[in-house]
């Protein structure tokens, strides 16, 4: 019996916690998640895939039906199932550097010195070299992961080179970003105090 859990209503990131919590307590290798909103149908699908489930999404406009099957014999074990855990090679000399990118300048004042300000800071993320792990853009930082964005070409270059690049799912619905994010993975606050807790050192903007 396909078991159902209904998250409609729910705010990222609750939704995935729901189906985390459900996935701690039962055994199961099929389920459907209801949700009512894109962030959560994207967070969850994700979450699913890195528990071993295949995953497919229905929608009819209002609710979105999160489908997951996977086969017990062949399921991930938990440890390689993290939707955090790093995938490369561990290098005892790299430090795993995360930056929050959560507006769109730089300090307060004048908003175009602060605007410029924070294009010059990610056009020279680069100089970190393997230390820089991963990006995290919140509240009108999510506007950075549209193709009208003034660093869209530099953030596409540093996603290219393995850098992980996370959008608060959240904050695209808020601002109606959903449809026009074209670069990263479309994340929740579980994800971000997550990666929180992986990183080395955190450098907030």
């Amino acid at each position: 019996m396909i078991k159902t859990i209904d998250c409609r209503t729910l705010d990222c990131p609750a939704p995935v916690l729901k189906t985390k919590k459900f996935l701690e307590q039962k055994d199961v290798n099929a389920l459907e998640i209801l949700v009512d909103n894109d962030a959560a149908a994207e967070n969850v699908s994700r979450f699913l895939n890195f528990q071993g489930f295949d995953v497919s999404v229905t929608s009819d406009g209002i609710t979105s039906t999160v489908s997951g099957r996977r086969d017990a014999e062949t399921a991930k074990p938990p440890d390689e199932t993290d939707p955090k855990a790093d995938k490369k090679k561990e290098d005892p000399d790299r430090q795993k550097i995360l930056v929050i990118l959560s507006s769109q300048q730089i300090g307060k004042g004048d908003d175009d010195l602060g605007q410029k300000l924070m294009i010059n800071f990610v056009k020279t993320l680069k100089e970190m070299g393997n230390d820089l792990w991963r990006l995290v853009l919140l509240n009108h930082g999510v506007k950075f992961s549209t193709r009208d964005s003034t660093i869209f070409e530099d953030l596409k270059d540093l996603e290219a080179s393995g850098i992980s690049i996370l959008v608060c799912g959240a904050c695209l619905t808020h601002l109606e970003l959903m449809d026009h994010k074209v670069i990263g993975e479309t994340t929740n606050m579980l994800d971000v105090v997550t990666s929180m807790q992986l990183a080395d050192k955190v450098i907030q903007l």
